[in-house]
């Protein structure tokens, strides 16, 4: 129904952006993770020393299936590392663990952010769902107000994009720092290596936030031609 030309527009540009930061993010990763760190620390065992380091004393440290699925989960204060990562003494696994701590150490910090991030969540899996719900109903309708109400419910989407920029950036931050402080990357090449991999990932946040946008302005479209529609 909305595959037209305006969507082909917006779209576009952002699954090939998407795209290509996929690819870069994994030929980072291959790359660093074939390259084995001078303390020959694993991820997990890395892990367990940045906690200690870092005085984050309640946050436990578990498997998780699946590829580069780590994360830190502020529900339960758990890090969940991938098989990957845990049992691999890469320069790629040490920048991975140490990132995750970093959103670790956020959350002890309180940190504003990401507590607005947090608090965001609930909004936008609302309006992920009804946002089209208002949109298909207004186009429908005809009534230009019903689709407005759409847009700004996908909205919650876009500022959230925007707000996690920043917690992410901020956690690669922290992870650079964590790892040399303790020692556990070492020599020019080993923080190369840690940049390379943080960097990419970041970049996959930056390409989600052009996204938002451009999907947000193809909804502002889709509501802006009812209104031109009913005059």
């Amino acid at each position: 129904m909305f595959l037209t030309f305006d969507y082909l527009i917006y779209m576009v540009p952002a699954i090939i952006l998407m795209a290509i930061t996929s690819w870069y993010v994994k030929a980072a990763y291959n790359k660093w993770s074939r390259v084995q760190a001078s303390s020959r620390m694993t991820g997990y065992q890395a892990a367990q020393r940045l906690v200690a380091a870092a005085g984050l004393y309640d946050v436990q440290i578990k498997g998780i299936a699946g590829n580069l699925s780590d994360r830190y989960d502020p529900r339960d204060n758990t890090l969940y590392l991938s098989r990957g990562v845990a049992d691999s003494p890469s320069v790629a696994a040490l920048a991975v663990a140490a990132h995750e701590l970093g959103h670790a150490q956020q959350d002890r910090e309180g940190y504003l952010l990401l507590r607005l991030r947090s608090a965001l969540v609930p909004m936008v899996n609302i309006g992920s769902t009804m946002g089209w719900v208002f949109i298909v109903l207004g186009m429908l309708l005809r009534w230009a107000d019903l689709a407005w109400l759409g847009v700004f419910a996908f909205a919650g989407g876009t500022v959230f994009a925007l707000a996690t920029l920043p917690v992410e950036f901020n956690a690669s931050a922290r992870a650079r720092q964590l790892l040399g402080d303790a020692g556990i990357i070492r020599g020019e090449e080993e923080q190369r290596g840690v940049r390379n991999v943080l960097n990419a990932a970041a970049l996959t946040y930056v390409a989600g936030l052009v996204t938002a946008v451009l999907q947000l302005l193809y909804y502002v479209t889709l509501a802006g031609g009812i209104g031109r529609r009913r005059s």
